[in-house]
């Protein structure tokens, strides 16, 4: 059971990953279109389901949201706090 759990879990991980990357990557192409663009709130709440390395990715790769200080503070701040949280439940 705690094998299936893991693989849901990284299967999970790589997916909101690369849902997040790839909508970065949209929400760029749409703010230089200028057309209609993905919400912030949104943007967070897909770091906040575990998408934090997706969003800090798209960030870094296609240089979006980095003058932004809630994205530049917020997403790694997420990402840490993630971290923290998953290594004391691999630790229980």
């Amino acid at each position: 059971m705690e094998n299936l759990f893991v693989r849901l879990f990284v299967f999970y991980f790589v997916i909101i990953n690369v849902i997040s990357f790839i909508t970065m990557y949209a929400d760029k192409k749409r703010a230089e279109a200028h057309k209609w663009r993905v919400p912030e709130a949104r943007l967070f709440i897909l770091a906040a389901v575990l998408g934090s390395i997706g969003v800090l990715a798209g960030m870094k790769v296609f240089r979006h949201k980095t003058k932004h200080m809630k994205f530049v503070i917020g997403i790694p701040f997420i990402l840490i706090v993630q971290i923290i949280i998953v290594y004391f439940i691999i630790r229980q």
